[in-house]
């Protein structure tokens, strides 16, 4: 079976993404790779042994587009509204909490953060499938 490892983005500015990343998740460098022209940074937590990638194109001046293809990566919390308030207070931008109910049953409750690049990360209530 396939296990999911990592999963990479690319920014434009390390230390404005590190910190971004360590505020809003917890999640510190695992690794730094520095190679010439660019670097790998892996992130994680103690929560999980999945890593977000970051890579820094050294070249790099103008800010990344995505296109429309990227979506946004999810995390689980048990305190969503918690959560919310604390990255709120952080002036991190998020968007309002939502609930998702089809036919009146509760599937998700659920924010956006974005990261300085402009990349999402949903942020949902453990609950149901969501764990």
């Amino acid at each position: 079976m396939a296990k999911i490892i990592h999963m990479m983005v690319r920014v434009l500015d390390e230390q404005r993404s590190l910190d971004f990343y360590a505020k809003a998740f917890g999640l510190e460098p695992a690794e730094r790779l520095g190679f010439d022209g660019f670097t790998l940074i892996y992130l994680r937590n103690a929560e999980n042994d999945m890593e977000l990638e970051l890579t820094v194109n050294h070249d790099r001046i103008t800010p990344y587009t995505h296109g429309d293809g990227y979506g946004h990566m999810a995390v689980a919390v048990d305190d969503l509204d918690g959560e919310h308030a604390r990255l709120s207070a952080l002036d991190l931008p998020v968007t309002p909490v939502k609930e998702f109910a089809p036919g009146g049953t509760l599937l998700a409750r659920f924010f956006f953060v974005t990261d300085p690049d402009g990349y999402k990360t949903e942020v949902l209530q453990r609950h149901g499938r969501y764990r």
